[in-house]
């Protein structure tokens, strides 16, 4: 008998009136995949989103105007810890305005791995995130679910890990360089990546694993096959930190939908 996985989704706030619009009855779906066990012994699932024609949501950096996701995976059992594998996620220009996600629909794999292999996983998740159209409405939804060990693998999930950005080495990326200097109210960071191009206007976005620490848009730069994306990091107490240089994270846009992601940096 297949199994039901509970979801529910709340409109967190409401368009004001004067806007004259009204929000589409289902803006969003949500439905937690079963998934896999892997030989590694963790479960491949995923979170599977579907949103109303027109409307967009969030990738784990959304840029200039969006909304971040956030997951509580509180009420869950038999995690030992999770991980995302984030598809390719679009480039939006709006209004001057540079945001990054995905159009009508998102399977985002999660790897759960379990604290005791021989026990199935219990999941249970609430989500806060962003959906925009000509307006942005911040939404929650809540999961649940419980993997057992022995399905078979998800051609769905399957397909949306075959759509991961590029590893940097597979696009041609030789060295990763970091300078970090201190500004008034954290560190600006410069990081030089040696790799040929891959689109005429390659857009660059820099990450820290500390999510409580800013990141501004960088300013992205190509000379020749060196790639330069300048970014301030400011954490919540603009006060100077340590910065660990194996943490940084930087995707990079190009042309044709091209997505390369590198992992760390060397100063």
């Amino acid at each position: 008998m297949k199994r039901r996985f509970a979801l529910s989704v709340a409109v967190a706030a409401l368009v004001s009136p004067a806007l004259g619009q009204e929000l589409p009855a289902n803006i969003l779906s949500a439905t937690l995949r079963e998934g896999w066990r892997t030989e590694a012994g963790t479960q491949m699932a995923a979170l599977e989103l579907k949103l109303a024609p027109g409307w967009k949501t969030y990738w784990r950096a959304p840029g200039e105007a969006g909304i971040p996701p956030e997951f509580d995976w509180a009420g869950s059992s038999n995690i030992r810890s999770v991980a995302f594998h984030w598809p390719r996620p679009e480039v939006f220009d709006l209004n001057g305005m540079r945001t990054f996600g995905y159009h009508e629909a998102l399977v985002l794999p999660v790897e759960f791995s379990p604290a005791d292999a021989g026990r199935p996983i219990a999941v249970r998740a609430r989500i806060d995130l962003g959906v925009c159209n000509q307006i942005c409405v911040p939404v929650t939804v809540s999961v649940a679910g419980e993997l057992l060990p022995g399905a078979a693998p998800d051609p769905v999930i399957g397909a949306a890990l075959a759509d991961l950005p590029e590893p940097a080495a597979a696009a041609g990326l030789s060295a990763a360089h970091c300078a970090a200097e201190p500004i008034r109210d954290g560190v600006r960071l410069t990081s030089r990546l040696d790799m040929p191009p891959i689109g005429p206007e390659e857009v660059a976005v820099v990450e820290l694993s500390d999510r409580t620490v800013w990141v501004s848009p960088a300013e992205t730069r190509r000379d020749g096959g060196e790639l330069s994306a300048t970014a301030d990091l400011v954490p919540s107490d603009a006060k100077p930190f340590a910065l660990d240089r194996s943490s940084v994270r930087i995707t990079v846009f190009g042309a044709a939908g091209r997505v390369v992601e590198v992992k760390g940096c060397t100063g």
